[in-house]
């Protein structure tokens, strides 16, 4: 079917730009030439930036960008960009600020107003088609008619832009104490939801860094509370709606405080955290039920999320046939022409009714004590188990034929090096290899496609076209990822791709007045205000990765510049990290480091990566672990290799227990601290 309209976006790999190829607005992707035309024109810029999976980007574009009327409108008076914000998250970042500078808010969709030269002076997120074609020209007309008082608002909010996030000057290195820690987690426990977990309030958000940070807090203090928080949280997550109890993997977030009715997208990054915060929780509690999602969660994305080449797609939609959620929710009657008898246990446990638990259908989540219903129904738990395992499996089964929300079949090499880790992490926990090789595999397909004269990274691929150069997170999520591979694999090839990275990074992205790094190299820093990542949010931040990497690789490698360099970016944000501390877990994280310095162990020996495979099962979060099967030219490996037996040798502040070829013994001196 020949289309009515087609503009400027039809030549790009973005689904979420490609949405919009036919749209009537004369959309244009973000570049140089944009600017010129804008320019040359005379037209302020309409920056609308948004991503594939957004359901209000979608509800927008049904509502004014399909409209002939309005778009009409929008050629006439603007010069029109559309953004990917996960392909350009630098782009978006300075517009998102922006429009919170002006407004106070923030979100997607994101619709920016600017000066020709791309300096921002007017801004929002969602406009109902009338309110935005009032907008439309009120804008249009401050511009032709009050062109001073428009100019200033560009040059104020762009000076605002320039200064806010970033670290302006080194700060006095310092000592980082346990006491600070213990007081600022003291003020976040207010904030915990002591009856579903996660945070005090609607919407819920799982976080998975600040999770992260307080399993390895619990592991240092011994704090119970803490424990009882992260339990509670993975638990209720688990078990409500926001948890695909089908078929796996997590939705994006929850509108409500219990977890129950999700915002239905899955994105990659939260999926791939998640794998690394429950196996992490499996390897300390040992719980049945964390082993459990996180192989699920892993069926999800091998079954909906991977492709062919040995990468992962970017997210799933949350709507299917122009509805939100209607690929995940039931109703009981199909339960029970599906499950027969069986729906009777099943609808009970996952509060499924004929009058539905929501709007649009019922949303499965578990309501009732399992405990309960084995009490109620004269059920053994390994017959439950089996019950609610078929009958999932037939629920899996009839909804493959329903209409499929929408994929994002990029691939984004930040989010799948998050992945990587991912993988490893469960490989850790579980100790099967097919996750090791996973991993390999992922990285193998960075390697490949994503990577140019061996460390300048690709931010996106599709369908065999890599484009747009890497951005801060792209190559801190990867370094990460390599060091990870290597203490898995004891493969020195990573560590050697992940030192040769680590140079070409902070040759590019190191800013000498502060100490951290910029989001975006030398080479790309273009736009109006070069921004720093300093914050977690879902994402962790880019430059605490960075941090965390340095410091890694600085111990594993000797390199006493690489750890001073990770101190002076944790100096920097000492004081942001311990105010906020649960918007900073990844720095509170190596802070943890610096307070109690971790044991190196060294496995050495022809047995060294099976003797590491049962050490990893256990949660020992203050333990670099680094080995070899063959002699190594490693600081902390050389003349350490014997032929005839495998060894450990326990370090820590530089002094050296006597090796031992006991790994029980390794363990005992760990324990004792």
């Amino acid at each position: 079917m020949k289309e009515k309209h087609t503009n400027s976006l039809i030549n790009e790999t973005s689904p979420y730009l490609l949405q919009h190829a036919h749209n009537p607005v004369s959309w244009n992707p973000w570049g140089d030439d944009v600017l010129q035309k804008a320019q040359a024109r005379n037209k302020p810029l309409l920056i609308s930036i948004g991503y594939s999976a957004c359901h209000w980007c979608h509800v927008m574009e049904h509502e004014s960008f399909e409209n002939e009327e309005v778009a009409k409108l929008m050629n006439e008076l603007f010069v029109c960009v559309k953004v990917d914000r996960e392909e350009r998250p630098d782009i978006d970042q300075v517009y998102m600020d922006a429009v919170q500078l002006i407004t106070g808010r923030g979100g997607w969709p994101l619709n920016c107003f600017a000066l020709p030269d791309g300096r921002p002076f007017y801004g929002g997120t969602y406009f109902p088609s009338d309110d935005w074609v009032k907008v439309l020209k009120a804008i249009s007309n401050a511009y032709m008619t009050e062109k001073e008082k428009v100019l200033r608002s560009a040059e104020q909010v762009s000076e605002g832009l320039r200064t806010s996030g970033l670290i302006l000057e080194k700060a006095e290195t310092s000592l980082f104490q346990m006491a600070d820690l213990v007081k600022s987690v003291n003020v976040w426990k207010s904030s915990f939801d002591k009856k579903y977990g996660g945070e005090n309030r609607a919407p819920k958000f799982p976080i998975p860094i600040s999770l992260d940070f307080l399993l390895n807090y619990y592991f240092y203090t011994k704090d119970v509370e803490v424990l009882d928080h992260v339990v509670l949280s993975l638990d209720k997550m688990a078990e409500g709606g926001i948890y695909d109890q089908v078929g796996g993997g997590f939705a994006r977030y929850s509108v409500d405080e219990y977890w129950k009715v999700p915002h239905f997208e899955k994105m990659l990054y939260d999926n791939a955290q998640l794998l690394s915060l429950y196996s992490n929780a499996y390897r300390l509690t040992k719980k049945a039920l964390y082993k459990r999602i996180v192989e699920e969660t892993i069926g999800f994305l091998e079954r909906e999320m991977s492709f062919a080449e040995g990468g992962f797609y970017s997210a799933l939609d949350a709507d299917s046939e122009g509805v939100e959620g209607k690929f995940y929710v039931w109703e009981k009657e199909e339960l029970d022409q599906l499950l027969g008898d069986d729906s009777i246990i099943f609808s009970e446990y996952y509060e499924v009714s004929k009058s539905a638990n929501w709007e649009e259908g019922n949303i499965l989540h578990i309501k009732k004590d399992k405990k309960e219903l084995l009490d109620k129904y004269q059920l053994s738990e390994r017959a439950f188990d089996l019950l609610m395992k078929e009958s999932k499996k037939k629920l899996l089964q009839a909804r493959e034929e329903r209409i499929r929300p929408g994929l994002d079949d990029k691939f984004l090499s930040a989010w799948n090096a998050l992945l990587i880790k991912g993988y490893l992490d469960v490989y850790k926990a579980i100790g099967d290899e097919t996750y090791l090789k996973k991993a390999d595999q992922i990285a193998n397909f960075i390697m490949a496609r994503m990577m140019q004269s061996g460390v300048q990274l690709f931010r996106t691929y599709k369908k065999g076209d890599s484009r747009i150069n890497a951005f801060l997170d792209d190559y801190t999520f990867t370094l990460e990822a390599f060091i990870a591979l290597y203490q898995a694999s004891f493969d020195e090839a990573w560590l050697n791709r992940a030192d040769a990275m680590m140079a070409y990074v902070i040759k590019n992205f190191y800013d000498d007045k502060s100490g951290m790094f910029f989001y975006t190299s030398v080479e790309d820093a273009k736009l109006v205000a070069r921004k720093m990542e300093v914050m977690d949010n879902v994402i962790p931040s880019s430059n605490a990765s960075m941090a965390e990497s340095l410091y890694l690789l600085g111990h594993l490698l000797e390199d006493e510049k690489y750890v001073e360099l990770s101190g002076q970016m944790l100096a920097n944000m000492k004081e942001h990290t311990l105010k906020y501390l649960s918007y900073h877990g990844k720095w509170a994280n190596l802070m943890l480091k610096q307070i109690e310095s971790p044991y190196e162990l060294v496995i050495s020996g022809s047995d060294a990566r099976q003797y590491q495979k049962e050490f990893n099962k256990r949660f020992y979060p203050n333990v670099l672990i680094l080995g070899s099967e063959k002699e190594s030219e490693l600081p902390l490996l050389k003349n350490r290799f014997n032929n005839e037996i495998t060894s450990f040798y326990l370090c820590k502040d530089k002094a050296c227990f006597a090796p031992t070829s006991n790994m029980e013994e390794v363990i005992r001196r760990i324990d004792l601290k």
